[in-house]
């Protein structure tokens, strides 16, 4: 029997514990969604169980399981990178927009309609069932691949925030922090977040990701030391813009949105399972060049 303990802002319990690590972002839209899956991908073909975790997501989008319950469809996607059934503890709170109100999903099971006050109050239970669901993955995967949602530093919400720093602190995870370049702004986007965060959280981030580059890498070498020396954390990776012929988080995507059926009708059916699974390959190899692995296995293993 596992006993489950939150002290000090910290979980603990008796049990198996996976390594965890969280991806954040400078904004909606960065690529923290794709770098997950990236990892996630990554560390499968590494030979581990990895399971996907987004504490809270609220989209239109979301995924049905057989039983009728239900979960965003990005983690699903996310979970089919690691080789593994998604399920509702992939991303325990679900929150899904409506014209009259918002559906609150816990654990794949509708709670109620709530409006954003009545959920303000709710959070805290919500807050449990997350924690909970993080520690049933974390007793039969080897890593969790966390990630947050918009930006950590919206002043106005971090006392009642549930997916980005307030999880990453009751779990001690430690964070990648992405931000997107071909937007611009990309030093005032990752330095203005750091500088936002209070020392507790700040300690968390163990390193910078700049996305969607484009030109020749090695003319940022510059921007990379003027981050790191900002920031306080190393940039582990510069990675270059490619196209994703895989789903795109609801209503976040460059363009037009890429959805299932949208890829389903340009792929085939028959041929859409194959066509993902060579995706998830095809990111990771991209991924893995302009990463820094070795540091990431090192921050995995609490050893940066």
């Amino acid at each position: 029997m596992k006993i489950y303990i939150i002290r000090h802002g910290q979980t603990e319990w008796n049990g198996k514990m996976a390594k965890i690590i969280m991806v954040q972002g400078t904004a909606s839209g960065v690529g923290k969604s794709v770098l997950a899956a990236a990892l996630c991908r990554i560390f499968t073909q590494d030979g581990f169980k990895v399971a996907p975790f987004k504490p809270q997501n609220m989209t239109s989008i979301y995924h049905t399981l057989g039983d009728g319950r239900r979960m965003a469809r990005s983690q699903a996607v996310a979970a089919y990178a690691c080789n593994a059934e998604p399920v509702p503890d992939m991303n325990p709170v679900l929150l899904i927009m409506g014209e009259n109100g918002t559906e609150i999903v816990i654990n794949g099971v509708l709670e109620g309609m709530m409006n954003r006050h009545e959920y303000t109050e709710y959070k805290r239970r919500a807050f449990g069932q997350i924690i909970a669901a993080y520690q049933r993955l974390s007793a039969s995967y080897d890593i969790i691949i966390a990630e947050g949602a918009g930006s950590p530093v919206e002043l106005n919400l971090n006392k009642n925030d549930i997916v980005n720093m307030g999880f990453a602190r009751a779990a001690n995870a430690p964070v990648l922090l992405v931000s997107d370049i071909s937007r611009g702004g990309v030093f005032a986007s990752l330095f203005g977040t750091v500088a936002l965060m209070p020392d507790d959280e700040r300690r968390l981030v163990k390193g910078l990701v700049v996305n969607k580059f484009k030109g020749d890498a090695q003319l940022f070498a510059d921007g990379v030391k003027i981050l790191e020396d900002l920031c306080g954390a190393p940039v582990l990776g510069v990675i270059p813009h490619t196209e994703i012929m895989l789903e795109d988080e609801d209503g976040l995507a460059d363009g037009e949105v890429k959805t299932r059926e949208s890829l389903m009708k340009k792929i085939g059916a028959a041929n859409y399972g194959a066509h993902m699974q060579a995706e998830f390959d095809r990111l990771a190899a991209h991924f893995r060049k302009h990463l820094d692995m070795a540091q990431i296995y090192a921050i995995l293993n609490g050893g940066a």
